[in-house]
């Protein structure tokens, strides 16, 4: 892998987490959703690499999660925290202002 691969799963990694952040202000959400999700927006993100980055937004307080159910059918719900809810709405402005940039101007 080259470092270009690297830096494009690095960007890549932080608009999915502003996807999660999105869509976990908007209401809960469950992992497997998400990466159904995800996948209508033409990311393409197992398992393995969503539920980490899940848990790394919890324990940076962005999100709080609860398990519902038992067993193999259990899942954790995940919604914003006031902290994720303010990480948003600054993300939001930077966002329009680097799409008036890279969009807008010609």
């Amino acid at each position: 892998m080259g470092i270009n691969d690297e830096l494009h799963r690095e960007l890549l990694a932080d608009l999915i987490r502003l996807h999660i952040l999105h869509h976990a202000v908007e209401g809960k959400l469950y992992g497997h959703w998400m990466i159904e999700e995800l996948a209508r927006h033409g990311y393409r993100i197992s398992p393995g690499t969503l539920y980490p980055m899940l848990r790394a937004l919890e324990r940076r307080g962005y999100l709080n999660a609860k398990k519902q159910g038992v067993g193999p059918r259990a899942r954790r719900l995940y919604w914003a925290t006031p902290k994720g809810r303010k990480a948003l709405r600054l993300a939001k402005q930077k966002v329009r202002e680097l799409f008036g940039e890279l969009i807008e101007r010609k």
